[in-house]
């Protein structure tokens, strides 16, 4: 459990460990609308252990603007929140401060993303080692991830402005 000062603690990027991004598209339980969302998670893979990586997340996610645990954020109201999306020739890039991931995206994912204009985005405090890059992430474990309550609550949730380059 992370303490609630660990979200102004010192960390280093490093401290995050591999940073990974996953893209699916269904019906949103909120709105019952198709949505495409994104969920950034880490491996808690980083040189300090899980723990460690944990607590850096929450410093990043809190140094971007972005709040765990709190209401989903809009970055179209936010033009100075520092969570970008880049959606092109099938990848969807996700850049902050402190990380960069990317990941392929179906075409069912693009075909929302591009309808509804904004890609509700996942960011996981908590670390998610069975996910593994390389390795197929099947329905039912995603969906076992993403909504568990301590994962919901210990995550922060944005709403992001769908941009391309063309």
């Amino acid at each position: 459990m992370t303490s609630p000062n660990a979200a102004t603690a010192p960390f280093s990027p490093v401290q995050l460990g591999t940073q990974i991004l996953i893209g699916w598209s269904g019906s949103n339980p909120g709105t019952g609308r198709e949505t495409a969302f994104l969920l950034t998670y880490s491996l808690g893979d980083g040189p300090d252990g899980p723990e460690a990586g944990e607590s850096a997340m929450h410093t990043a996610l809190k140094r971007s603007g972005l709040r765990v645990g709190g209401e989903t954020l809009d970055a179209s109201d936010l033009p100075n929140l520092p969570v970008k999306l880049l959606v092109q020739a099938g990848q969807a890039v996700v850049t902050m401060p402190h990380f960069t991931a990317q990941c392929p995206v179906p075409r069912e994912w693009l075909d929302v993303a591009r309808s509804e204009g904004k890609v509700h985005g996942m960011f996981a405090t908590r670390p998610w080692p069975a996910a593994v890059p390389g390795q197929p992430v099947s329905e039912e474990l995603l969906r076992s991830f993403v909504a568990d309550p301590e994962v919901i609550r210990t995550s922060a949730h944005c709403l992001m402005p769908v941009r391309s380059l063309g």
